[in-house]
């Protein structure tokens, strides 16, 4: 019995001095505490200024495009100028600030160790100029840090490509694609968001505005809503592609107008296509049009629409004969025609509720493209794909119920889903095609190409017997249950884009310039096309198969000429 008894006294005298020593601990702390906040109250003199606070000359003179990365090698630059740029382009070099056990090379364990020293060291001492989680340009950029734009979404700051990435933006992977399409500035909003462009407003905006990381690089500054960290690209990141380079469009006659059809031209003696792409890519034209030893610039227009193509031989000929002979030669530039790539939400929540549906591997993602262009507004999609919100697709991250998108993306076919829409695009494409083209997404994702085994397996058949079938009854579904339909082959859109796409946008009660369809056809391909060499054979079609779908085929052109639609198309008569 005394044993238990000693046992216990021991501990509860062990607790009784731990208790003690856990309240001396608490005490001593507070006391610390109450100190520091006392002397940190005191007034204090003026702190010395951050190195970007001393910059104002710099931060200017980079922001209106006066300075630029040659000028860092100019010797009538001031020392002091030159300075405040090194400073700015590389603000992460400067020693940082607090204890050393604060710095950790874990970000987010340094993130959250600086939280909890700064929260009681902020109340009298304020914000740093640069705060313990804002984010900064990056230290690997090969780029020029210019400065901080403001981006309103109506009339962008920098118009070119565009693409987005939630989880893994960084700041050299928008430079790549920038300087790889030729522009020479990139821009990067609100940690995920790539834009470029040539040219620059002549204001920028306070540093401090961009303070959102990138998603894919911590401690890079990428931005922040309605604002844009812009770099001047210098030159391609290692390893990264080549840049694009001019591609031939053909050979056609001048307008009657020059002046008016070209508004930018350049006559140098001996001037060449890659002299000619260059003065237009940097002026932000698509077209560089080339006539002897004249070069100009221009966009798609009505009086010069690229459609009437002559014979090459006859551009073939010397420059001055073919001056007087009133040819020349039309050459696409790696730069975006950016007479259309502005979209946006509809203002007000549409009364329509309109479908975009077709079978999968029909063109649903080439469509949207087109319509988005032509329109100026985001589609939206039954499904959430963050590959295609990656591509620009905006309206992907959008409830496909809220009725701020033109139309909506979908690929189902029960009456249900069918009711729900108020009228419906049925894009229809030759089933060959189609299941051709999803089992390569199936397989290899949208822009891959499923390989050899796929093809050879037992998948392939299997997939023709179950997708064949559905083929038909979405077409039949949707001629069955649909209330309001417009009937687009995607074979025609193809064929005759301009005219087709107008009747769709007639469909969609939304009014088009004509300038702005040409420029939709001048951008017609997108971010979505396969492109290279398939890796199957060109046929993988069995007698067997082709008997199913040339059955299915013959059905659904009935069912259409019963609802007095065009039949299907010739060539997708049984083959």
């Amino acid at each position: 019995m005394a044993k238990p008894f000693f046992r216990l006294q021991k501990f509860l005298r062990r607790t009784q001095f731990l208790l003690f020593f856990l309240t001396a601990a608490y005490l001593m702390t507070g006391s610390l505490l109450l100190l520091q906040r006392a002397r940190v109250a005191l007034p204090q003199g003026p702190r010395a200024p951050g190195p970007l606070q001393t910059l104002p000359v710099a931060a200017v003179a980079l922001g209106v495009g006066l300075l630029d990365s040659r000028a860092l090698h100019d010797p009538r630059v001031s020392p002091e100028l030159l300075l405040g740029v090194d400073m700015l382009q590389s603000p992460l070099t400067r020693p940082q600030p607090g204890p050393r056990w604060l710095r950790s090379r874990s970000s987010e364990l340094r993130q959250l160790r600086r939280r909890w020293f700064h929260h009681f060291m902020s109340d009298s001492q304020g914000p740093p100029a640069l705060g313990p989680e804002a984010a900064r340009p990056a230290i690997h950029s090969r780029g020029t840090y210019i400065g901080c734009f403001s981006d309103d979404g109506h009339e962008r700051t920098l118009k070119g490509a565009v693409f987005y990435d939630l989880r893994k933006m960084t700041v050299s992977h928008c430079q790549d694609a920038c300087a790889e399409r030729s522009y020479v500035y990139a821009g990067l909003e609100a940690g995920a968001e790539c834009y470029c462009g040539n040219r620059l407003p002549a204001m920028s905006v306070g540093l401090e505005e961009c303070n959102h990381e990138c998603k894919g690089e911590k401690g890079s500054v990428c931005g922040a809503v309605d604002r844009l960290s812009v770099y001047r690209v210098d030159e391609l990141q290692p390893g990264s592609r080549k840049r694009r380079t001019a591609t031939y469009r053909g050979c056609f006659r001048l307008p009657e107008n020059i002046t008016h059809a070209f508004p930018s031209s350049l006559i140098q003696a001996n001037v060449t296509v890659e002299t000619c792409s260059g003065f237009c890519s940097q002026k932000e034209f698509p077209l560089a049009i080339l006539r002897g030893w004249e070069c100009y610039c221009a966009y798609p227009t009505p009086q010069f629409n690229l459609r009437d193509a002559m014979d090459s031989s006859v551009c073939g000929q010397d420059p001055e004969a073919q001056r007087l002979a009133e040819y020349c030669e039309v050459y696409q530039t790696p730069v975006q025609d950016t007479r259309c790539t502005d979209r946006r939400f509809l203002p007000n929540k549409s009364k329509v509720f309109v479908a975009l549906s077709s079978f999968p591997g029909a063109g649903n993602t080439w469509a949207r493209h087109l319509i988005e262009h032509a329109t100026g507004f985001y589609t939206g999609s039954y499904y959430f794909d963050g590959t295609l919100y990656n591509k620009g697709f905006k309206g992907e991250k959008d409830h496909w119920r809220s009725r701020r998108t033109i139309c909506v993306k979908t690929h189902e076919s029960g009456r249900r889903e069918i009711e729900m829409f108020d009228s419906a695009i049925l894009l229809i494409r030759n089933p060959y095609r189609s299941l051709v083209a999803e089992f390569n997404r199936k397989c290899a994702g949208h822009l891959g190409y499923a390989a050899d085994r796929n093809w050879k397996s037992k998948e392939w058949p299997d997939f023709v017997n179950s997708y064949a079938s559905w083929w038909s009854s979405h077409v039949l579904d949707w001629l069955k249950y649909g209330k309001r339909l417009l009937v687009v082959h995607y074979e025609e859109l193809r064929r005759s884009l301009v005219p087709t796409l107008r009747e769709m946008v007639a469909f969609l009660n939304v009014s088009v310039s004509e300038e702005r369809l040409l420029c939709v056809e001048n951008n017609k391909e997108g971010s979505f096309r396969r492109r290279g060499r398939r890796s199957h054979d060109p046929e993988p079609f069995t007698p067997e198969m082709k008997d199913l779908i040339n059955g299915y085929i013959q059905t659904v052109d009935q069912a259409l000429r019963d609802h007095n639609w065009t039949g299907l198309p010739r060539e997708y008569v049984p083959r």
